[in-house]
């Protein structure tokens, strides 16, 4: 599953506003800003899903799930535990 940080990081990495997300997704603006505005994973309609990853994907991001290795070369970010402050 994806996140709602993933599709927001994903548009932000793309310079890509909501709206030509939804339009490379061939779903509405609002859906798109639900999807965005969940708290963690985004629950919906599994086809409204595949079609966001799609878009993001055929634009040039990857989106990785928790624990996944990347498939693809090149640059990128990922998510992590935040490290512990060192102990005086």
């Amino acid at each position: 599953m994806i996140t709602s940080a993933q599709i927001r990081a994903a548009r932000a990495l793309l310079g890509m506003d909501q709206k030509t997300l939804a339009e490379k997704s061939g779903l509405s603006l609002p859906t798109i800003q639900r999807m965005e505005a969940s708290d963690g994973q985004v629950r919906g309609v599994v086809d409204s899903l595949v079609k966001v990853v799609q878009a993001i994907e055929s634009a040039g991001v990857e989106l990785i799930g928790e624990n996944a290795q990347s498939t693809g070369g090149g640059r990128g970010v990922r998510f992590r535990e935040p490290k512990a402050p060192p102990s005086s």
